[in-house]
């Protein structure tokens, strides 16, 4: 038996125990995981640091290495979202819905574990320790796969986790890691039909697009992030410059970063040239359509020309695109034709277009008057997050706890049988 399909079953086993977990020992269980982490401290920063030295080595952009790093506040923000993860309510267990049919029988919906669950991620170690947590608590099993520049890091989280299951006296095997490089290590998780139950990729379009390729096992999409910002005509320039430089500015490399501006062209006098100075002043590269293209050239910034696939671009990065557009119906048909729906936001003091654009905007999130960088699980209150999907069978937006689950119907009955 090879590696994958060993760590597969033994994830398989793992869930049978995992699946009867009531909430009171689920919740010791992350007490616990919380508790080793604090105590295995000292070697994630250590493996971190290797990991990160590596990542400048071989030239990884500042902003990716943003994501890679686990600093004194994000070791604090895992184990907040472990503690608020332990406050939330497991939904295992939960009966929907019952009912009484014309045969007396009794029927309800009932909510129970997916079985077992992999994840495959880039970058962002600390996704290792929500993944995992979430897919605890609801009696879940799990198969991680990281990306090979977080690979010291995971190593040493996975350590911890795995200690923290000793602590409680469940299977080690609830969370397996699959520890190697090999992309052929992945292409054989998502063949095994058998033993997992479904597979969330989270990452890069490039990630994403070969679990699609390659996967037997159900996939649920947590989509790339070609998120955009349409400033509506009348709005507050100083607003709408402080919005734009929160979506871009406070986690670049964050898939709810923004990556196109739509500004209406009655806009344009009075905000174009501000936004553009302060958007320089941040360092941010900008790729311009021929409107803005005139208003940077006026005012001697540096720019390249927006194309075709500028727009379609998920930058994760200091760099958006700048488009001027003549209606909101055009804001809409350009976000219809380029966005990758996952989160876009109007800024307007109209109520009437306010209505319009969350009605006609098919993406996960749609917001009036705020930065996009608020899709995230712990803002909408679920705790940690597994990813954000743009998909739209069984889950969509940031998926929390009651997304890691399925139903099964329970029947009860007084001897009936069928006529």
């Amino acid at each position: 038996m090879g590696y994958i399909e060993t760590l597969s079953q033994g994830a398989k086993r793992a869930s049978v125990q995992l699946r009867t977990l009531d909430e009171k020992s689920k919740n010791a269980l992350l007490t616990n995981i919380a508790d080793a982490l604090n105590d295995y401290k000292t070697r994630i920063f250590e493996a971190n640091a290797e990991d990160i030295e590596r990542a400048r080595v071989n030239g990884t952009k500042e902003a990716m290495i943003e994501r890679l790093a686990i600093n004194e506040k994000v070791f604090k923000s895992i184990l907040t979202g472990i503690e608020d993860t332990i406050k939330l309510k497991d939904p295992i267990g939960n009966v929907d819905k019952m009912w009484v049919n014309e045969n007396g029988l009794q029927i309800g919906v009932k909510r129970v574990p997916l079985g077992v669950i992999g994840i495959i991620y880039e970058s962002r170690p600390n996704v290792t320790v929500d993944a995992a947590v979430l897919c605890l608590k609801t009696g879940n099993a799990v198969i991680l796969k990281g990306g090979s520049d977080a690979l010291g890091t995971n190593r040493v989280l996975i350590e911890a986790i795995k200690d923290g299951l000793r602590r409680s006296n469940l299977p080690v095997e609830a969370v397996q890691f699959i520890d190697t490089t090999d992309r052929e290590a992945t292409k054989l998780l998502l063949l095994q039909t058998e033993y997992v139950d479904c597979v969330i990729p989270r990452g890069g379009a490039g990630l994403i697009q070969f679990v699609l390729e390659n996967a037997r096992v159900p996939v649920i999409e947590t989509g790339t992030g070609n998120c955009h910002i349409y400033v509506d005509k009348g709005y507050d320039v100083q607003n709408a410059i402080d919005i734009i430089l929160n979506a871009k500015m406070q986690k670049p490399g964050a898939c709810n970063a923004v990556e196109t501006i739509l500004v209406h062209t009655d806009e344009m006098a009075a905000l174009a040239a501000p936004l553009v100075k302060a958007l320089a002043e941040n360092d941010v590269k900008m790729h311009a359509c021929p409107a803005f293209a005139k208003v940077l050239d006026e005012t001697a910034l540096a720019y390249s020309p927006a194309t075709e696939k500028d727009y379609f671009t998920e930058y994760l990065d200091y760099e958006l695109a700048l488009k001027c557009v003549d209606s909101m119906t055009d804001a809409i048909d350009h976000i219809e034709q380029y966005s990758t729906h996952h989160s876009e936001s109007i800024l307007t003091d109209d109520y009437s277009n306010a209505t319009t654009f969350l009605n006609k905007v098919d993406s996960a999130a749609v917001y009036v008057n705020a930065s996009t960088r608020f899709t995230d699980g712990s803002v909408f209150g679920f705790g940690a997050e597994i990813g954000i999907s743009t998909q739209k069978l069984h889950a969509r937006g940031p998926m929390g706890l009651e997304a890691l689950t399925t139903i099964k119907y329970i029947v009860y009955g007084q001897g009936q049988i069928r006529p």
